[in-house]
């Protein structure tokens, strides 16, 4: 199983969200990204996941230096997902040396994006799922549509999705608890991989998912837990590598 710890980005420092959508009263953690992504790379992570909020929500790439800051720090791939809704942005970081572009509210508004992108970049677009309640969640968890979850990752991956990132998003809008049957009924239903993203907040939490490999969970998106130190890195490490 890949561990892919993640990096927030809101005005080109890593940040964290403390409430669901609320921008302005996001917490800083560190505030150089190059540095911050050199460092779980130093401690043996295989790849990023990068994540512009604000680009998330406005709806086009912001944080692009912080960005091109991580890229140029690491050597490790990097997926990055937020504000990423047209081809001349997919375009953009797949030219700047991004492994793995993954759309999120593109996928839902505009699947022949999705199609396009999967032909012109084969293996290197993903799409991120944020589900509330069995139904997709856009605009960066705070809006929800009327798409259920998995018929959007059929429909992605029909149109060659290299893989699907799944999320369970709480009625308040914030990252739920992991949702171990939703992540493997997903998993089940597909043929391409699907990461795992939030919720695991220990090592249990962690070992359980990892039993579900064989059903096609193939990774997971570290956040919350790695900072806080609930889950130490190299315990992770040593846990998906098992």
């Amino acid at each position: 199983m890949i561990l892919y710890p993640s990096i927030h980005i809101k005005d080109n420092v890593v940040a964290r969200l403390t409430r669901a959508g609320d921008l302005q009263h996001a917490e800083i953690l560190h505030k150089n990204p190059g540095e911050r992504a050199a460092q779980f790379e130093m401690q043996g992570f295989p790849w990023l996941h990068v994540v512009d909020l604000n680009g998330a929500f406005v709806g086009y790439p912001v944080n692009t230096a912080a960005v091109e800051n991580i890229l140029s720090s690491v050597t490790i791939p990097v997926q990055l997902s937020g504000g990423i809704r047209s081809m001349e942005a997919i375009d953009y970081w797949a030219e700047r040396g991004v492994t793995r572009i993954v759309l999120n509210t593109a996928a839902v508004q505009n699947p022949t994006l999705v199609r396009e992108a999967c032909k012109r970049f084969p293996n290197r677009i993903a799409v991120k799922i944020d589900s509330r309640g069995g139904y997709v969640a856009v605009a960066g968890w705070t809006a929800a549509s009327s798409m259920r979850a998995l018929d959007l990752a059929l429909r992605v991956e029909e149109a060659g999705a290299a893989s699907i990132i799944y999320a369970d998003i709480n009625p308040e809008g914030a990252l739920s608890e992991v949702n171990m049957e939703a992540i493997v009924d997903l998993a089940f239903a597909l043929t391409i991989p699907v990461i795992a993203s939030g919720g695991v907040t220990s090592l249990q939490d962690l070992a359980e998912l990892k039993r579900h490999a064989k059903a096609g969970v193939a990774g997971l998106i570290l956040g919350r837990a790695l900072y806080d130190g609930k889950i130490k890195a190299d315990e992770a490490l040593a846990l998906a590598a098992a």
